[in-house]
């Protein structure tokens, strides 16, 4: 199956992963890349360094396209947007934010622009800029979120626009994949059912904690504050919704998330971390490899939708 998003991306299946923070680096991109997705490296607030040195190493692992995913609300974010164009990156998806200044920079560098929205305004505000596509992200997906579910959210982003739409969040098999395309997608974008994959380099405690997750173990940080996160039930969780209700000084709120992500990621420490993980986790019962996540995700939509994804 060719559309306008395989053939934007110079992919085999119109299935893109996730820009997961702390989690998305290259031996989880390249094997989604060569599995014939598209694979992202996360940004983040990642140190230049970093970032330059997972680029070059996931050049090493594939000569697949791949991108990179630039949080905008990343102090960094302006070098970061610098770095993908001196590294010569096929493609960059950005969240948390408006990238509407760094797009003219990027398209003159032949990159692919891909920014993730959560409203139908942002999106049409992003085409008119030049956007070469969209990521419709519901609510149901890990890391920050929007307000609208994917299923209400895509069919009016494409209603809206011109430009492909990739569906993103709770999706996680190919029924997934099929009715994203129901709605009017063009591909599609996963990220908590590759946090089980073999490539992921996640702590083994944070993989046991998607796996063993049911339907219910989700919780949602940063709702009072404006900025809400979703992440895998825990005490971490339950400490920082406690201090949210009560209003706790801003020094309590930095000295309880700075470095939470890595606390979970690095060291697995599953009570202090926070271990971003979409409404999907209850579907997710096994840890397979990329290729093997993807071949039973992108089979069983075909035969849901009578098409030949090979």
């Amino acid at each position: 199956m060719k559309n306008r998003v395989t053939e934007l991306l110079g992919i085999k299946y119109p299935l893109i992963q996730g820009g997961m923070a702390w989690i998305a680096e290259s031996t989880l991109a390249s094997a989604v890349s060569n599995a014939g997705g598209a694979g992202i490296i996360a940004g983040g607030s990642a140190p230049i360094d970093y970032l330059r040195n997972e680029i070059r190493k996931c050049k090493e692992l594939t000569d697949k396209p791949f991108g990179v995913n630039i949080m905008l609300m990343s102090p960094n974010a302006a070098d970061l947007a610098q770095l993908v164009i001196d590294e010569g990156v096929a493609f960059v998806t950005t969240g948390a934010g408006n990238p509407s200044v760094l797009i003219p920079a990027w398209k003159d560098a032949g990159i692919k622009v891909i920014p993730v929205v959560s409203t139908v305004a942002l999106a049409k505000r992003l085409e008119r800029v030049g956007a070469d596509a969209l990521i419709a992200e519901g609510t149901e997906s890990g890391g920050h979120i929007g307000q609208n579910t994917t299923m209400c959210l895509v069919p009016q982003v494409v209603d809206a626009v011109e430009v492909p739409v990739i569906a993103a969040g709770g999706i996680a098999d190919g029924r997934g994949m099929a009715a994203s395309f129901m709605l009017g997608a063009e591909g599609v974008q996963i990220g908590t059912r590759f946090l089980a994959s073999e490539e992921c380099q996640i702590h083994e405690n944070y993989k046991n904690a998607v796996i063993k997750a049911k339907d219910t173990d989700n919780a949602i940080t940063g709702f009072y504050s404006g900025s809400p996160c979703r992440c895998i039930k825990s005490k971490y969780t339950r400490v920082l919704q406690d201090m949210e209700k009560k209003a706790a000084p801003p020094e309590d709120f930095e000295a309880l998330t700075v470095g939470s992500l890595r606390k979970a990621v690095v060291d697995g420490n599953t009570d202090e971390g926070s271990m971003l993980c979409g409404l999907i986790a209850g579907m997710v019962n096994d840890v397979k490899p990329c290729a093997e996540i993807i071949k039973e995700i992108t089979s069983q939509a075909g035969r849901l939708m009578n098409v030949d994804f090979e």
